[in-house]
């Protein structure tokens, strides 16, 4: 019979959130604490933008660097913060499985935030066309460049004035490289390499365009770093 009531558990978890951060002390009881600190140990940094905040085209400096600090700089420091939570709780051998999984999924949730933001601002700060490598590839899976454009656009229209990520990746279990919608940080396609992301939560254009993500779009295109992309796909191939 489980020993917690609701109110153990309720209060277990307050606890959890509450306490300082001291791991060195709650995981030196037990081999399976040490072990759990030197897993879930902080050590996320913000990556630095790969240009000046005020580089691109059509997305204005106020925006990049608020996106940049606030959006995946938050998710940086929650994805830490998560990680000693996660720690401490596995230096209590009993500690409630229904509460460890909470933090689990805040975990997967700043995991992919903090990739998927990585991975946007990275593919941006360039300008001009794909090469001519980057659009015969393009075009042995969707006949042609324009179709793959089209479809990216599309993708991306429909997720305006809500939430999501579209995602250009290599699919390693059919080969085929597909675009894909992503609904949050959470989910993603399994077996799949990243090559271009775009980023289509409000804060990613509201700021410089409102409701007018067909415009945002526009904007991403104009500053997609192609060489990014390129290196992505030769290594996904690989």
């Amino acid at each position: 019979m489980n020993k917690y009531s609701r109110r153990d558990v309720i209060q277990t978890a307050a606890a959890i959130a509450a306490a300082p951060i001291v791991i060195s002390t709650l995981a030196s009881g037990t081999a399976l604490a040490q072990q759990a600190t030197a897993v879930f140990a902080p050590q996320h940094t913000p990556k630095p933008l790969p240009y000046a905040a005020g580089a691109l085209q059509g997305l204005s400096e106020r925006m990049i660097q608020s996106h940049w600090e606030n959006n995946y700089g938050g998710s940086v420091r929650a994805l830490n913060l998560v990680k000693q939570r996660l720690a401490e709780a596995m230096a209590v051998s009993d500690f409630p499985a229904i509460i460890y999984n909470d933090m689990k999924r805040e975990h997967l949730i700043r995991t992919g935030s903090v990739v998927l933001h990585e991975l946007y601002f990275e593919n941006l700060g360039g300008s001009g066309p794909a090469s001519a490598a980057v659009r015969e590839k393009l075009s042995g899976t969707f006949g042609s460049y324009d179709a793959w454009e089209a479809e990216y656009r599309r993708i991306g229209a429909g997720l305006g004035g809500g939430s999501g990520w579209v995602m250009l990746a290599l699919n390693r279990h059919s080969g085929l490289l597909e675009n894909y919608w992503l609904a949050d940080h959470a989910h993603s396609t399994p077996h799949a390499t990243p090559i271009l992301v775009m980023d289509m939560y409000e804060h990613s254009y509201q700021m410089d365009y409102g409701a007018a993500a067909a415009r945002y779009i526009d904007a991403f295109f104009a500053n997609i770093n192609w060489d990014i992309v390129s290196r992505r796909l030769e290594s996904a191939v690989a």
